[in-house]
């Protein structure tokens, strides 16, 4: 018999819950999608504020939902959970008894952890995605209401489009997050960055002068729309995530031109192809950075093929310095994924992306310091495991130090480091967005020892004993709070 089917199989069903909950708040007025859309989204970021769903967009013929991730309230009612500790917790339980030591441990953990695979996309022959087919001169992408967020911005760029492409010679499918300009009616610009799989993808097959077929969805349920956006090693299939996440088999559908399968209960499709060797201009773009990425050679996307539900809805995301959107997608991904790092690095007790880092600047780390310079061999396995290899900054504490504590972590950060002996300085591979590195793609790192100094390290002076007030006065004065006149 089957199970309880996930709460949302559809970008409605999600924001009908959100609606319940008194999360969404509809905008029945006109609005501009050229820049008066990001600045009603930004003040409503930064107030903590409802998803929105702007009705009458001006440009487009399709409504827009947006900050539907804007708070870990509701990244948790994305993702049908509580709290979204919850699914790190279910990682982790896949690994127990303990966290595997070793390499042999290591294997028996990512052997668990693969029973991801019972949960493998099921396909389905007709999908609610492919109600309206638009070929050949009837496809328009001036139908999707695409954003211009910020002044300085290229043009219209569509900025929560997941992306399809499969390995021209093995077959393995990629689902990313790229942004999408739109260079005209039927093409886009593809942001591929470096470090991405659908990069690896196209050029195999530019090595092979072959096209690359690319479907891209808009507007899939809430799970689906955040495995795309999970660092997850290129081996793993963003769809069986998913599956897990959900608890049940996501349902594809065959794209209608292109040898791709694409989520089902999407609301819009994309499909076309890239061809080998063209590049175009690509941005400027305000990204998360804060700062306008520079004009770069791109690949073009010539879009054949739109396919789409009879109302469709379309979902976009604002990118800006941070507070934004995606600060509750990357705490997620933190939460979420902390047990398969423990995996790579056993030595991690905790650990915080701090949203004013944008997910790469900085990285905070608990240990249980055990010998000389631990901190360092942890840094050093930081910087070799998968895209925690861009990190720039990394500050090591001692497991007594909750890395969420920022205030706390700065206190031992500037008061427990010898700058001359406890900071590490290197180089290596840095996000492509990275404006602050002398050379595009690679740069200096910081790793900063904010632990406690043991004599082995050279530090023979006897490390002090930190000021805590004795428990039994703490329970003393919790119990006569109100009789000393306080609330």
């Amino acid at each position: 018999m089957a199970g309880p089917r996930f709460p949302y199989q559809d970008l409605q069903e999600f924001l009908a819950a959100l609606e319940q909950a008194g999360e969404l708040h509809r905008v029945t007025a006109p609005v501009d999608p050229t820049l008066e859309i990001s600045e009603i989204v930004t003040r409503t970021v930064r107030a903590k504020g409802p998803a929105l769903l702007f009705e009458k967009p001006t440009r487009g013929q399709m409504p827009v939902a947006i900050n539907l991730f804007g708070t870990e309230k509701r990244m948790a009612i994305a993702l049908g959970v509580k709290s979204v500790d919850e699914i790190g917790t279910r990682i982790g339980d896949l690994i127990k008894p303990e966290l595997p030591v070793g390499f042999s441990g290591m294997m028996d953990g990512l052997g668990k952890v693969m029973q991801l695979k019972s949960l493998p996309p099921k396909k389905v022959k007709t999908a609610p995605c492919q109600e309206v087919v638009l070929k050949g001169a009837d496809v328009d992408l001036n139908l999707l209401p695409g954003l211009m967020t910020w002044p300085g911005d290229g043009g219209i760029f569509h900025n929560y489009g997941l992306t399809h492409t499969k390995h021209p010679e093995t077959g393995k499918r990629n689902l990313g997050l790229y942004r999408l300009q739109q260079h005209s009616h039927n093409t886009l610009g593809m942001h591929w960055q470096i470090h991405k799989d659908s990069t690896a993808h196209h050029a195999v097959a530019e090595r092979l002068g072959q096209r690359l077929p690319v479907a891209i969805a808009f507007g899939a349920d809430p799970v689906v729309s955040y495995a795309a956006s999970a660092p997850l090693p290129g081996d793993i299939d963003e769809y069986l995530f998913a599956g897990f996440l959900r608890g049940e088999r996501v349902e594809m559908v065959d794209c209608v031109t292109v040898p791709l399968q694409v989520p089902a209960h999407a609301q819009v499709i994309l499909e076309g192809y890239v061809e080998p060797g063209e590049r175009h201009p690509e941005g400027p773009f305000g990204d998360h950075t804060g700062f306008y990425t520079p004009v770069e050679p791109f690949p073009v996307l010539h879009v054949e093929c739109i396919t789409m539900r009879r109302a469709p809805i379309y979902h976009s995301i604002v990118t800006s310095k941070p507070p934004q959107e995606d600060g509750p997608l990357g705490h997620a991904t933190e939460r979420i994924f902390l047990p398969l790092i423990k995996l790579l690095v056993p030595d991690i007790i905790d650990m915080h992306m701090p949203e004013p880092g944008v997910f790469h600047n900085c990285l905070i780390v608990s240990i249980r310091k055990r010998y000389p310079k631990h901190a360092q061999k942890v840094m050093n396995a930081v910087w070799g495991a998968h895209l925690l290899s861009l990190t720039k900054l990394i500050v090591i504490v001692d497991d007594d130090c909750d890395p969420q504590d920022l205030h706390e972590v700065a206190f031992r950060a500037f008061g427990n480091v010898d700058y001359s002996r406890d900071l590490l300085l290197t180089e290596g591979p840095v996000d492509h967005l990275d404006h602050a590195s002398y050379q595009q793609f690679w740069g200096g790192k910081a790793g900063v020892d904010a632990t406690r100094k043991l004599p082995t390290e050279g530090y023979h002076r006897g490390w002090p004993e930190e000021m805590t007030m004795s428990p039994d006065v703490v329970s003393k004065v919790d119990k006569r709070w109100k009789e000393y006149g306080f609330k």
